[in-house]
């Protein structure tokens, strides 16, 4: 069976809580190592990874593309504009193609039923690098991230504030894997997808949602916040207006309980959806979160690669 990973649930609890601890020890045990050096054991030496690029991108693009480069691959990098799907070459031609010739493919895109169908025409492992429904491997960052700095998952409070967008669709696909709660402060119209909440409650996760950004930020272990207009979105006055109540500032932090860390998966707007003193300021993880995508994409393409467990 191939392991695609298009969602975190592809994996489960279990094997996301072995890559979090692959990654620790790998990122460890390369300390003091130059960045494009392979790891000692180079588990993925002969092997290649496609990378398929539909939208912009700098942290996850750099991140796997060291990443297998670290662990003894290469890579190659495909765009819409210069490979043949920007000419209209079906996604499932493209992956029958691509799994004679690599050995896993990510693909970064909007529509997710363009991974999917890559997914079910592919011989190989299919990665999200993001869609428009859902960031998986953000969050694997986000989660080594955290435990790093010493948080248990389970039981503890995350409070997201702003957009209900792909990357707190993942959040809460991973409370419900990971044990831990989510509360959601949005405005009217901009809710998450109801289906990752449902899910996430059958497994045992609380998920609630006010528009009172002061009551989801009290207490709450983790906040968490992601740009308000993403890519290919005007910028909409609008929605920014509708958005400014639950923009992440030095009040709003000081709800949170006093270790509360504040996570952003880059790229930021400073003013917009956190202020400047809250994103450069001691409590924010946010370098140490972009380059734990490096550090979680390794074990991520380990477990892909049936490598890992």
């Amino acid at each position: 069976m191939t392991n695609h990973f298009l969602n975190l649930s592809d994996a489960g609890g279990n094997a996301i809580a072995a890559m979090i601890g692959d990654a620790i020890d790998r990122k460890a045990a390369r300390a003091g190592f130059p960045k494009g050096k392979a790891d000692a054991d180079a588990p993925l030496a002969g092997h290649t990874l496609a990378m398929i690029f539909e939208k912009n991108s700098t942290r996850t693009r750099v991140s796997f593309d060291m990443a297998i480069r670290q662990l003894g691959g290469t890579s190659l990098i495909l765009d819409g504009a210069t490979s043949q799907l920007g000419r209209g070459e079906t996604i499932a031609d493209t992956a029958r193609v691509l799994s004679r010739m690599v050995d896993a493919i990510m693909i970064r895109t909007d529509d997710h039923a363009k991974i999917e169908e890559m997914a079910h025409h592919a011989t190989v492992p299919v990665i999200n690098g993001l869609t428009d429904l859902s960031h998986p491997c953000q969050i694997m960052a986000d989660l080594l991230t955290v435990i790093e700095h010493g948080l248990t998952l389970p039981g503890s409070e995350w409070a997201w504030l702003g957009d209900g967008n792909n990357v707190l669709h993942s959040i809460i696909e991973a409370a419900g894997l990971m044990k831990f709660n989510v509360r959601i402060g949005v405005p009217q119209g901009y809710e998450p997808d109801p289906r990752f909440a449902e899910q996430a409650t059958a497994r045992g996760a609380t998920i609630s949602l006010s528009r009172d950004a002061a009551e989801v930020a009290r207490g709450a272990d983790v906040i968490v916040t992601d740009t308000w207009i993403s890519m290919g979105q005007d910028h909409a006055d609008a929605k920014l207006a509708a958005m400014m109540p639950y923009q992440v500032d030095t009040a709003l932090m000081a709800l949170a309980k006093p270790t509360a860390r504040f996570l952003h998966c880059l790229p930021a707007h400073r003013g917009e959806e956190v202020t400047a003193d809250v994103i450069d300021g001691p409590q924010s993880l946010i370098w140490d979160e972009a380059e734990n995508r490096l550090h979680a994409q390794k074990s991520v393409l380990l477990w892909a690669l049936g490598k890992l467990g």
